[in-house]
């Protein structure tokens, strides 16, 4: 092959360059050529020159070719500058698309390394550059990372705006995202309202605002960009809906369990004896359970304390909980709003024997201490009470009742929010069965479904109303949820209208997250716009 040939193959996208020998070792492929152009370009002043000053030898790495490196040993000129006022009295030659001013890469190995490093970073794209034959640490990675001019954010016409964690739980920033194209349009370094705020003041242009129910953005977009529209999230309002139900249910959670069946005479006179006898014995009526026995007692105390006038924080730090668990039993009427739908549907210790005990008693065998004896001698480890009670419904005629866990608050309440056709039969029965037993859940349920309905139709505008008959109702949760609405209702309204959403932001949020991984420790906010920005 003639010079031109090698030249046209290897470096296609180069003029000036002679290429002179090359030798195909095992391990590598060296190019011995040299720059031939006529003239030469003062990087200072922009002249160009003829007058050549000395030459000498630059040593480039190349892409590797069929999987061994390429070394380019290239000989270059120091050219004199023609302009007597320019400070630069020579300057050395660059060969467009092969060299850069102090590089030690040629062009092409450049631009492939660094986007090794904007797509995979450090440790990883150090590996990545081991199988492409061009070795490079992670460091150096970095390094070309934060050479990249920094990227110039456009102006979108729809903007999204939400908070990422920076370090979780102490700095957090911002990121913005072009809603209609996904893509994102820059970090601030805090979710502070000025911030934003500046922003939108130095690119104006933005007509919608997509945000979430943090006041800090609806203050930033209402003083950046007033005439803008703040769409609230659909996703967020619903969620906020969805914890109003969740409390709501949880203080009805007495109407979670099916009503037991009437007492007979018997029952009745045992029951007053059993009351009898713990009278007599002076011992606090148990809940059969410690944590809810434990909870009680809290529940208690908290309450004394604060009927005392006592703060919160001082009732934590007297009783060693914290302040939430304070502010949460502080809130609860009774204590069992606290264990509704805990600690039930526990295993009894007669499980494994109830098929062997049935036998038996069809056989004829009704003689609890006879049958206690007989599963005694195979590993029952229970006392012999618990066996009377299972079976004295036999004796009255009846089949011994099994315990049924009642459903959740948390089960209740997401079959109130969930979409009726994704419940199965069985749940449907279910949850008819607890809105019967409590006509205030049932109004609860109702609000809820027109609100999704409104929610899915994009009806906004049937908004006040369904406000109405919400505030109509003895409803103080939803109510509350209201309350918050009210706040921001014409963002609130928007998001129930418009079609635009924050699911695009909340998707470059669980990206960033990953690119904070690939650099951790090293993840500072310069190198990590740079990443978001010019890797999306």
């Amino acid at each position: 092959m003639t010079d031109v040939e090698w030249r046209d193959m290897l470096f296609p996208q180069v003029d000036g360059l002679v290429i002179e020998d090359i030798t195909l070792g095992d391990e590598r492929v060296l190019v011995a050529a040299r720059a031939v152009a006529a003239y030469a370009t003062c990087p200072e002043c922009g002249e160009t020159s003829g007058r050549v000053h000395s030459g000498y030898d630059r040593r480039l790495a190349d892409a590797a070719v069929g999987g061994r490196p390429v070394a380019i040993q290239l000989r270059v000129r120091r050219f004199r500058c023609s302009t007597a006022a320019c400070p630069k009295t020579t300057f050395a030659e660059q060969v467009a698309g092969l060299t850069f001013r102090y590089g030690r890469r040629s062009e092409r190995l450049h631009a492939v390394l660094q986007v090794v490093a904007l797509m995979l970073a450090g440790r990883a794209g150090a590996r990545l550059t081991t199988v492409l034959e061009a070795v490079t640490s992670r460091s150096t990675l970095l390094r070309l990372i934060r050479s990249l001019p920094d990227p110039q954010p456009t102006t979108p016409r729809v903007l999204g705006v939400d908070d990422f964690a920076l370090r979780k739980g102490h700095v957090y920033g911002t990121v913005l995202i072009d809603i209609e194209t996904h893509r994102p349009v820059d970090l601030l370094p805090d979710r502070e309202a000025a911030t934003l705020t500046r922003w939108l003041a130095e690119h104006p242009g933005v007509e919608i605002i997509c945000r979430d129910r943090a006041t800090a953005y609806a203050e930033g977009a209402r003083a950046g960009a007033p005439k803008a529209v703040q769409v609230a999230d659909r996703w967020h309002v619903w969620h906020n809906l969805t914890e109003a139900v969740d409390r709501y249910v949880t203080r009805h959670a007495a109407h979670l369990h099916e009503p037991a069946d009437p007492p007979t005479t018997q029952a009745s006179a045992a029951a007053v004896a059993e009351l009898q006898k713990i009278a007599t014995a002076g011992r606090p009526a148990s809940t059969a359970h410690r944590c809810a026995d434990r909870t009680r007692e809290r529940h208690q105390a908290v309450h004394t304390l604060l009927n005392q006038g006592r703060a919160q924080r001082e009732i934590a730090r007297e009783l060693g909980l914290s302040r939430n668990t304070v502010r949460r039993f502080a809130r609860a009427t009774t204590w069992q709003e606290l264990v509704a739908g805990k600690w039930q549907g526990r295993p009894s210790i007669l499980d494994d024997y109830k098929p062997y005990l049935h036998q038996r008693w069809n056989e004829g065998c009704t003689s609890s201490a006879a049958l206690f004896q007989e599963i005694k001698t195979v590993g029952y480890r229970g006392g012999l009470t618990v066996l009377r009670d299972y079976l004295r419904p036999l004796r009255s005629g009846a089949a011994p009742r099994e315990k049924v866990r009642p459903p959740s608050v948390r089960d209740v309440t997401g079959w109130i929010t969930r979409h009726p056709d994704s419940l199965t039969p069985d749940e449907t029965l279910k949850l008819k069965a607890v809105l019967a037993r409590c006509p205030d859940l049932d109004a609860t349920a109702g609000h809820v479904h027109a609100f999704a309905e409104m929610m899915n139709g994009r009806t906004g505008q049937q908004l006040p109303e369904w406000m109405e008959k919400v505030q109509a109702d003895d409803l103080p949760e939803l109510h509350s949820f209201v309350n918050g609405v009210r706040s921001d209702q014409l963002a609130v309204t928007a998001g129930l209208t418009l079609p635009f959403s924050s699911g695009a932001v909340e998707g470059q949020v669980n990206r960033i997250k990953m690119l904070k991984r690939q650099m951790f420790g090293r993840a500072g906010l310069d190198l990590l716009r740079k990443r978001v920005l010019l890797a999306a």
